[in-house]
């Protein structure tokens, strides 16, 4: 697992000023490499601040300064770094780790973002508060939070249109130009076994390949959360910086839903406006609060679910419009309309089920009109004051939201909205495909499994035992859950996104099950390959998601499924959209009776 000292960015320099100083001279230099503490490796900070007593114990320790990044400056207004404007302005309380600032007194320090030495910036920081983690290691940090203005801002419909014609276009020209080409040959063995592989589907959000993995319009997952805003960027996480760095990798589900659905990375702005919407139109429609009250506690949460989200239905603007005669080339604008309604609704949907089925959270679905979605799903169900969980619960439902098309949640949506079915009846039917067990239920499989696994060979099980666990399993004629995919042949993203973000929570990484999990990670392919019956012997997401939301608190498996259905909803809706502006027909593949294949097969 990765310190925070070995996150440092190898080529980093820093310079070290006296701000009591009048010239402001230079006083020395430290690499990367001796850097106390990281704070920042993103190019969107313009400043970092790091008091450092024991570079020269003979200055005051209030004084010291790290003033240069090798990043473009961006100032960051909303914390308080000023404009050339405000010459003063006062930061707010900050922790970091161990380290504090304090509001209770002042000191005026210089900012020298290099490489301008001439220009320097007068702020009034607090005064340093410092708790030592150790003797020698006295020290305390702030840093700048990034923001970007932008002079103008779309909504999401209007970028929706926007791409229409040229999508149209593209469609067109591929009729035209490659409409008698081959895309491959159909065996008998395609048609006996699940059509895998068979390219007879149009997904445009996202692509799989057996080796790269999954990406979203090109955009890898470590590429989409470079460039994707994040809840640190829309002011999120309040003041902490360490929550702010930590949260610089979470990519918020509206930043992907703008991806999936435009092929563009939206603004900050942009993300800012689409929370705000569907904020707006996050609450339930009172006659699914009382459908979903009506429920008994012991039925499947996926039942009440899929349930739940067909009887939105009632409000369908696509419904209504095709009822009145809406023309064809209008389709996608109330299709898009549903499915961002239905985004919205979702959380308090899942939240009001959680409550009535396990007690738990604020039974009211009250929504936070300051909160991103997931903001307000994770205070819905009782998180809303655990920073981790919350960040957790926004990358997973993001990267997990879009796989391609041919998966059985994702077919199905497409599938019964080919017959012009509203969103909310299409995507009930995908949650129903989601709650099988070849499908949605795997990440409660995996847990259920390590945690047996867990209880006979210790929490400090070595390698050895985790082999012999392992063959154990495989000789019963039981397959290792989280393993394998039907596509990938290489470790699947997804998996390494949630297991990196464990390796910056230290509740995650002192986690039992979780250390568990990731040494299995890394024994389990070697038995694999050496049992020689999988294909893949990597780990797949469902090996890291389950155990998360394990450790954090939330133990009712049974409702697992539930939250891969809110992030589900994130890649098969676009593609609906999609769908009608490109004017998609029913879909109706050709079936074979084994005795008609047998007549086929012998002319």
């Amino acid at each position: 697992m990765q310190s925070e000292k070995d996150l440092w960015p190898a080529s980093a320099t820093f310079r070290f000023m006296h701000a009591s100083s009048p010239s402001g001279r230079f006083l020395g230099r430290r690499d990367s490499a001796s850097a106390d503490r990281k704070l920042e490796t993103f190019n969107t900070i313009a400043y970092d601040l790091v008091v450092n007593h024991r570079s020269n114990p003979g200055l005051p320790r209030r004084h010291w300064a790290v003033v240069h990044r090798p990043s473009p400056v961006v100032v960051p207004r909303h914390i308080g770094i000023p404009s050339p404007r405000t010459r003063t302005q006062s930061l707010p309380p900050i922790v970091v780790g161990s380290s504090a600032l304090s509001s209770s007194s002042s000191t005026t320090i210089s900012l020298h973002p290099c490489p301008s030495p001439a220009k320097m910036l007068s702020l009034t920081v607090p005064r340093l508060a410092l708790r030592a983690a150790a003797p020698s290691r006295q020290f305390a940090a702030a840093a700048g939070v990034g923001a970007v203005r932008y002079a103008s801002t779309k909504t999401l419909k209007d970028a929706v249109a926007e791409i229409i014609p040229a999508k149209q276009e593209q469609l067109k020209k591929l009729k035209a130009e490659h409409g008698e080409s081959k895309l491959g040959e159909i065996q008998l063995q395609h048609l006996l076994g699940g059509m895998r592989g068979l390219k007879v589907m149009l997904w445009e959000g996202s692509v799989l390949d057996s080796e790269t993995g999954i990406t979203f319009h090109g955009k890898s997952i470590p590429d989409s959360q470079k460039v994707l805003p994040t809840a640190a960027d829309l002011g999120l996480n309040g003041n902490e910086i360490r929550e702010y760095l930590l949260s610089r990798t979470c990519t918020v589900p509206e930043s992907m839903l703008w991806l999936l659905l435009t092929g563009n990375v939206p603004s900050k702005e942009e993300v800012k406006g689409l929370s705000a919407e569907l904020a707006a139109k996050g609450a339930l429609p009172a006659h699914v609060e009382k459908i979903i009250d009506s429920f008994p506690k012991t039925l499947h949460p996926m039942t009440q679910f899929a349930a739940a989200v067909a009887a939105l239905n009632h409000d369908s603007k696509f419904a209504a419009a095709y009822a009145k005669g809406i023309k064809k080339t209008e389709y996608w604008a109330p299709v898009l309309e549903d499915s961002i309604d239905l985004i919205a609704k979702l959380p308090a949907v899942a939240a009001r089920i959680y409550y009535n089925v396990f007690g738990r959270g604020d039974g009211k679905q009250a929504i936070d009109s300051g909160l991103d979605l997931i903001g307000n799903y994770s205070k819905m169900i009782g998180y809303g004051d655990n920073q981790g969980m919350t960040d957790y619960l926004r990358l997973y439902i993001a990267i997990h939201g879009d796989h391609e098309g041919g998966n059985v949640s994702a077919h199905t949506a497409h599938l019964v909205g080919s017959a012009l079915s509203d969103p909310y009846l299409s995507y009930s039917a995908a949650l129903l495909g989601l709650a099988g067990p070849l499908h949605g239920l795997a990440n409660q499989e995996v847990l259920g499994w390590a945690l047996a696994m867990q209880e006979a060979v210790g929490e400090n099980a070595s390698d050895e035992q985790i082999k012999e666990y392992l063959w154990s399993t495989l000789k019963s004629g039981r397959v290792v859950p989280g393993y394998g995919h039907a596509v990938l042949r290489q470790p699947d993203p997804r998996f390494t996104a949630l297991s990196k973000f464990c390796d910056t929570r230290p509740e995650l990484r002192d986690s039992p099950i979780v250390q568990l999990v990731q040494k299995v990670s890394q024994v389990a392919p070697g038995v694999l390959k050496e049992h020689g019956k999988t294909k893949n012997p990597f780990p797949n997401v469902d090996a890291a998601s389950g155990c998360v939301l394990y450790q954090y608190g939330l133990t009712e498996f049974t409702y697992y499924t539930v939250i891969f259905g809110i992030s589900r909803a994130i890649g098969a809706l676009p593609q609906l959209v999609a769908d009608r502006y490109l004017g998609m027909p029913i879909e109706r593949p050709k079936s074979m009776s084994m005795d008609s294949l047998e007549a086929f097969l012998k002319k």
